[in-house]
């Protein structure tokens, strides 16, 4: 067996001479950033941006200290902890190609669950000029519907009631900037890292909602003085595999327990607009803007709805990754037309950006083979991202009388997948969704009431009473239930096209 090298701090020396490893001294690093939602994105994209500034240029203030929020998190806090919060970065090329480099700007983790009031106090450190936000989709606790702060959640309410012991994000934000303006220091910068369109206006708006309800002088002092940018975040990164794991291994020394495998594509635009200072992201590829509007539409209606029409679709069809589905060539074209006569129809102009050359590169990109990025991932939590990446599409198009038919393929697709959570040969989906109980009901009455998925109204709003897309969706879901043949359709709407 190949002798490896345990990832530590101590043992870096040992593998400089066969992968990039920090040059910085990490001892001095302070913590500029706390992260909460520490997992595989953050790891590839603003971690590793981080990375690579204080490699540039020895500036140190801009150190990640990572905040798990929930018992779950447990476990890459103690795996970190244990390589010295160093974690190695796989970068799959789709030549076969492998760029592996260790990452050290995370410098410490803390997990609320273990101490709510040590996490505030770390954030209102003065210390702390930015706090960054990987929590998906759901973690904004908006209705989809309506894009109101839901107050119903009972861990909101918990929060409401406690505010020294929070247990969502809003509550710990909400409680470390009324200590930071109690202690007469500036606010940090609230930075949102998430695919959620306007991310930054998202997350002050919920935030608001929450201090607003719990201390409304707070909420006013929020308003007027902190500064939430936007931003589009893009990197493919999959789940870690064993695989990984072992890769990292045998080829290049080095035994980390929870690597990142990722593509080498990376792009982060984001608006000039921080409170309290900001790292000098643009020395190592991100851009600064003063809208990012344009570039998170194109980025959302186009990458991640192109991945929700391939993970429905394919995984109702048996595909299992994207790169299985985007080579199946039935699959690809039914992609790059959705792609052209829905999508792009209601996309802005973006400057600089030249949009065939980019879906041309989205297709090149998810036919990665040494990705291996699983439908199952692709699906999770579908509730929380199709409203934005898809429904929005469907709804523009109803509105300017352009086309739907690839679109609501999916959408049909999605009643069959969360009713009968099988694929046509009978494999049963691994589905997990907040809505996952909802959306099961609403499916199942689909063949009593072919429109029971659409009445779903947090999800879809009012699109049940569209007689245009109503009448489509029936036709679909109809056909789909007498033979899951999700093929035969795609087929039959490229025909029709």
């Amino acid at each position: 067996m190949k002798e490896s090298v345990l990832l530590k701090q101590e043992n870096l020396h040992l593998l400089s001479d066969k992968i990039v490893v920090p040059t910085y001294d990490r001892s001095k690093g302070k913590a500029g950033i706390i992260h909460i939602g520490v997992g595989g994105f953050h790891r590839s994209h603003e971690a590793y941006y981080t990375d690579a500034l204080m490699n540039e240029t020895g500036v140190l203030d801009w150190g990640i200290c990572g905040v798990g929020l929930r018992e779950a998190d447990r476990k890459m806090r103690d795996i970190l902890s244990d390589q010295d919060f160093l974690y190695a970065l796989i970068v799959k090329h789709p030549d076969g190609k492998v760029e592996t480099r260790v990452i050290g700007s995370i410098i410490d983790f803390m997990l609320s669950v273990e101490d709510p009031i040590a996490v505030i106090d770390r954030m209102a450190h003065e210390d702390t000029k930015i706090v960054s936000l990987t929590i998906t989709e759901g973690g904004y606790n908006f209705n989809p519907a309506t894009g109101e702060f839901n107050f119903d959640n009972p861990d909101v309410q918990h929060d409401l009631a406690n505010p020294g012991n929070p247990t969502l994000v809003f509550g710990f934000l909400t409680a470390s900037l009324k200590k930071r303006r109690a202690a007469g220091l500036p606010p940090f910068t609230v930075q949102s890292c998430d695919n959620v369109q306007h991310n930054g206006d998202m997350t002050k708006k919920m935030l608001l909602a929450f201090a607003g309800k719990q201390d409304p002088e707070l909420a006013e002092w929020i308003k007027a003085n902190v500064s939430f940018p936007n931003a589009m975040v893009d990197r493919i990164t999959p789940c870690t595999t064993p695989t990984d794991i072992e890769l990292l291994r045998s080829d290049f020394g080095v035994r980390g327990a929870w690597p990142v495998t990722c593509e080498p594509f990376c792009q982060w635009v984001i608006e000039d607009n921080f409170s309290n200072g900001r790292p000098e992201w643009e020395t190592v590829g991100a851009q600064f803007v003063p809208d990012v509007t344009p570039y998170e539409k194109m980025k959302i209606r186009l990458l991640n709805a192109g991945h929700s029409v391939l993970g429905l679709l394919g995984s109702i069809h048996g595909h299992e990754t994207i790169d299985g589905a985007v080579s199946d060539p039935l699959f690809a074209e039914y992609l790059r037309a959705f792609m052209d006569l829905e999508a792009t129809p209601v996309l802005d102009a973006v400057e600089g950006i030249d949009l065939e050359a980019y879906k041309d590169s989205l297709i090149y990109r998810f036919g990665n083979p040494n990705i291996k990025d699983s439908l199952a991932r692709i699906c999770l939590e579908s509730s929380a991202k199709l409203p934005k990446f898809l429904i929005s599409t469907i709804h523009e198009n109803l509105a300017a009388g352009g086309s739907i038919d690839y679109a609501t393929l999916v959408i049909a697709a999605w009643c069959l997948y969360s009713d009968k959570g099988l694929s046509r040969h009978g494999v049963e989906f691994d589905i997990v969704d907040a809505m996952k109980d909802e959306l099961h009901q609403a499916a199942m009455g689909t063949e009593d009431d072919v429109l029971s998925f659409l009445r779903l109204e947090p999800i879809f709003g009012d699109l049940a009473n569209n007689e245009r897309f109503s009448a489509l969706y029936s036709e679909m879901v109809e056909a789909l239930y007498e033979d899951p043949d999700i093929a035969r359709l795609m087929e039959k709407i490229l025909a029709g096209n």
